[in-house]
């Protein structure tokens, strides 16, 4: 029996190609999304390398977590900063692509998901006869490591709650609560972009990183100002940017979950963490498929103001799933 719609697997109708910047690397890196056959994932293939090795988007395949997801297979064969490109692919529900890349990373375009999701529309997604494979949250799970903590919680569908707080007062502390509804994933997450303090960019340039970073790609700020000539994209930019990398991260589950995510001041490193424990877990997830009537493929904002109350009750939430 076919599959369509809403609970079919979907994959590019065409292929579609792109070149950047790689913001860690700052090495130049074309990228070619291609379609791929049903229960593919999302695999990466390293062109530039002997034998073209494959590397898939999974969460244990990932090797490097520092301001950015990295995933391996193996030494020299990774693919960096995968995360914006993941969290386009989980917003439209691209289940299987091959993205094959001639560098170490996915090119960061403007620093946001908008620039894939524009590709994604341009390449057009296709209905595929296998049905599409949710990940269902069967018991609470939390990780914590300080004032940081991320959760995943038992859910019909797929919702997401995240804090943020930062000393620096044109940031602050912000609260976002994320719903389902079809079509709001390009306009009410997609466009948010990475940002950085000016201060510490000589400090991860000394680590390697943010070697291509600029205005061009990420919302860069001052003691007491953005620098960026044309403000922000969002009042909120920052913590829907933060919930834009969750998002992402998340996808290298394998597949879209049913259930709820919590993120306090959560990063990279914990949500892979997060991820860990719950496959690590076998009582606390399922595999299965989904109910007809409903649509994991976008998800809207329902709440972005800085609320204390609804800060509260993510954090009641995490502590009642100890």
């Amino acid at each position: 029996m076919l599959t369509s719609g809403k609970t079919a697997q979907k994959t590019l109708k065409n292929r579609i190609k792109c070149s950047g910047i790689g913001l860690h690397s700052g090495a130049k890196v074309t990228m070619m999304l291609n379609p791929a056959a049903p229960d593919t994932g999302v695999v990466f293939r390293r062109i530039d390398l002997p034998g073209q090795p494959l590397v898939r988007a999974r969460y244990d395949q990932v090797s490097d977590l520092r301001l950015c997801t990295t995933v391996s297979a193996g030494e020299g064969v990774a693919v960096g900063t995968v995360e914006h490109l993941m969290a386009a692919f989980a917003g439209l529900g691209v289940d299987n692509v091959v993205v094959e890349i001639d560098g170490p990373e996915v090119p960061v375009m403007d620093g946001s998901s908008a620039p894939f999701v524009f590709l994604i529309e341009c390449a057009d997604l296709i209905d595929q006869v296998a049905p599409r494979r949710y990940l269902k949250v069967l018991k609470p799970v939390e990780v914590r490591e300080g004032q940081a903590s991320a959760a995943l919680l038992p859910a019909d569908d797929f919702s997401l709650g995240f804090e943020i707080e930062f000393a620096n007062p044109m940031i602050g502390r912000q609260v976002a609560e994320f719903r389902l509804a079809p079509g709001r994933f390009k306009a009410d997450l997609a466009r948010a972009r990475t940002f950085g303090f000016v201060q510490e960019v000589e400090q991860m340039r000394a680590m390697g990183l943010a070697r291509g970073g600029s205005l061009e790609n990420a919302v860069v700020l001052g003691a007491d100002r953005i620098l960026n000539d044309d403000g922000l994209r969002y009042d909120d930019e920052f913590v829907r940017h933060k919930a834009l990398d969750a998002l992402g991260d998340l996808y290298l589950a394998g597949g879209p979950i049913l259930g709820r995510y919590e993120g306090c001041r959560s990063g990279h490193a914990l949500n892979n963490r997060l991820l860990q424990a719950l496959f690590a877990d076998k009582s606390a997830f399922a595999w299965t498929t989904y109910p007809k009537s409903r649509d994991l493929a976008d998800f809207r904002m329902v709440d972005t103001h800085r609320s204390a109350e609804l800060g509260t009750r993510i954090r009641a939430a995490a502590e009642a799933a100890l």
